[in-house]
């Protein structure tokens, strides 16, 4: 206790963010198990659903609205359009491809939000980060492998997932700031919900699960709120260029997860993009343009 007492605002919101990461990742490994003994859709909608409630338990505790008339603004009405789109195919891509490819992927979000945030929003972005930026993408080349005999196309689910999370992190910049996050996570465990029901649809409805994968949707949920709430202590502990490098330990617990439990192994390709997406998202991230 006397230890962490000691530490600083950095530290404690560094470990805040591996926390939420590891929450995150075990979130999607249970989606993937989950979805293996019932309808993914069915799966989302679930934990969607439970997170709607609580978040929105928590709002009402605080005084505040679930539902505020500002999600319905036309920014927000954006944000959650790119929520879904993030929500539906990454999802897809972790019932569908291997949990280490899929996450590896997604590490390059804050690569596309350097680059959309100079493009939208004007900011300075030097010559150094954006060939940063350029050798990042070039890491999710090397992960898809278009047009060589490893391509699997089913990894592009990935690649839209990041578009759509890094549209939703681009519109956030812009959402009014009179909603909270308890509001926010009620906006978006509803997009989840949604994107369930979406996937649902196509997979012929839902169907009366066993006790196990229910448990596996519940551990889900929890662990989905849980590495929300401590992505939020984390960005507001510490500083955002401190705490912020720490989102790619989520590919380190996704790749054990995924050895672990799902007999996956990385190949080499896998592992070269990996480290070129991580490292050069370090790199833009904790230094000046």
């Amino acid at each position: 206790m006397q230890q962490m007492v000691r530490m600083t605002d950095n530290q404690r919101g560094s470990l805040f963010m591996v926390l939420s990461m590891a929450g995150f990742a075990v979130e999607d490994m249970f989606i993937k198990s989950a979805a293996r003994a019932m309808p993914l859709g069915q799966v989302l909608v679930l934990m969607g659903g439970l997170g709607v409630l609580w978040f929105g338990i928590m709002a009402r505790r605080a005084g505040q609205p679930a539902l505020p008339a500002a999600l319905r603004s036309r920014v927000m009405v954006v944000r959650s359009g790119f929520e879904l789109v993030g929500r539906l195919f990454y999802a897809l891509a972790i019932a569908l491809t291997p949990l280490s490819v899929a996450s590896a992927i997604l590490q390059a979000t804050p690569l596309v939000v350097v680059a959309g945030a100079a493009v939208i929003f004007g900011e300075k972005v030097g010559a150094r980060r954006w060939a940063l930026t350029a050798l990042g993408f070039a890491g999710v080349l090397v992960i898809l492998r278009p047009g060589l005999a490893g391509f699997d196309a089913l990894s592009l689910l990935a690649l839209i997932g990041l578009i759509g999370f890094a549209g939703r992190d681009l519109a956030t910049r812009a959402a009014p700031r009179t909603l909270s996050n308890a509001q926010l996570g009620v906006a978006g465990f509803a997009v989840l919900a949604l994107s369930g029901a979406v996937i649902l649809a196509f997979q012929g409805g839902p169907v009366a699960a066993d006790t196990l994968p229910l448990a596996k949707a519940l551990g889900a949920a929890c662990f989905g709120i849980l590495g929300y709430s401590f992505l939020t202590r984390a960005m507001r502990t510490g500083e955002v260029s401190a705490v912020t490098p720490f989102r790619y330990s989520r590919l380190l617990f996704a790749m054990v997860l995924g050895m672990t439990l799902f007999g996956e192994r990385p190949d080499l390709a896998t592992i070269i993009g990996s480290v070129m997406i991580v490292g050069c998202g370090i790199l833009i991230l904790s230094r000046r343009p």
